[in-house]
């Protein structure tokens, strides 16, 4: 296959095939007259990209909820005041997150293709970050005459990262709905109709309220009752109920700011990757399981009667119930654990029950 140098990179994931790359016409009537055979184009490096875990001071309790995220590939919603951490926490995902496999290469380098980009040969997760004045087309895909996918798409077996969700509008937050439930977008138009995949990692970050010092404990709220109502209506029950995990993040103590670093990335991420091995030998990652295999895990009978308890006390939704199940078992993964103990349901079930 002879390809300009961009593209040769992106087909470099194809298996069995003999990819060249020609950085002008020259090179590649070279190359085609049988002149000259140059090798194939080498992945950039892409090592030491974004921030690291060990750039965030404190949070123990984000920083954890963060890891059963990554190794579960859960839906995360974090809430808090303006500097906490938040947008910086959901940066250091990727730093989590293992190298995609051959096949999801493939179909990560096709969707950014359809979409007239190119990862240049990554072998990390897309990871996407959209402004909250972003388009229901370039949200979801659309546009006008051939469809193109939108960043639900390009951040296909990746992350999409939400900042300020509270600030989107409400029908955009809603058409996420069924994208994130079903992995795939179907953009019908006049005489055509066209299928995107996007099966993604939702993280979400948002402010209690518009100033975003509501139950602050140090910067008074200046919101009205009302407009706290209206800024918070903008998350739908059904889009909060998509979210595996729920957590409240507060104000870091001065004097940790200036202590040492956290754990890095790199012994998180090797925790990760262990727990998603088990996972994959289950059938897929938890977030993504079907009821059957989940089912097939080894629950403890404390764990069982916590979970049910919890259910009727709480009011868990069926989805509410199924994600709490999918989480334990993530917890446990993390732990080493064949069973599932009541430890790890009440740590599940910390993070959806606020």
């Amino acid at each position: 296959m002879l390809l300009p140098m961009a593209a040769a990179a992106d087909a470099g994931v194809l298996q069995g095939a003999d990819v060249f790359g020609a950085p002008n016409l020259r090179s590649a009537l070279d190359v085609a007259t049988g002149w000259e055979v140059p090798p194939p184009p080498p992945p950039p490096d892409n090592a030491g990209e974004g921030p690291d875990l060990a750039d965030v001071r404190g949070q123990l309790a984000a920083r954890r909820a963060l890891e059963v995220a990554a190794a579960g590939g859960h839906h995360m919603l974090m809430s808090g005041a303006p500097g906490v951490g938040k947008t910086l926490l959901a940066r250091c995902v990727p730093s989590l997150l293992p190298p995609l496999a051959s096949s999801e290469l493939l179909e990560v380098a096709l969707a950014w293709t359809a979409g007239g980009l190119s990862r240049f040969g990554r072998l990390d997760p897309p990871f996407r970050s959209p402004h909250h004045s972003a388009t229901l087309p370039a949200l979801i895909g659309g546009g006008s005459g051939v469809p193109v996918p939108g960043e639900v798409t390009l951040a296909h077996r990746g992350v999409l990262f939400l900042d300020e969700l509270g600030e989107f509008p409400t029908p955009l937050l809603d058409a996420l709905r069924q994208p994130i439930e079903d992995g795939r977008v179907v953009v019908a138009r006049k005489g055509s109709t066209v299928t995107f995949p996007s099966v993604i990692q939702l993280v979400a970050a948002t402010n209690p309220c518009p100033c975003g010092f509501h139950d602050d404990g140090e910067v008074p709220c200046v919101c009205a009752p009302r407009a706290i109502e209206r800024y918070r209506g903008r998350l739908s029950g059904p889009l909060l109920d998509r979210f595996d995990i729920r957590i409240r993040m507060n104000r870091v103590e001065h004097r940790l700011l200036s202590g040492p670093p956290g754990e890095p990335s790199g012994a998180v991420r090797a925790r990760v990757m262990a727990a998603r091995k088990r996972q994959l030998a289950r059938g897929g990652v938890n977030a993504k399981l079907s009821r059957a295999a989940i089912d097939a895990v080894d629950w403890s009978e404390s764990a069982v009667r916590l979970l049910d308890a919890a259910a009727e006390s709480h009011r868990l939704s069926p989805r509410g119930w199924e994600r709490v199940r999918r989480v334990a078992v993530t917890v446990a993964d993390l732990g080493e654990s064949a069973i599932i103990t009541d430890d790890h349901v009440a740590e599940a079930l910390a993070y959806r029950v606020q």
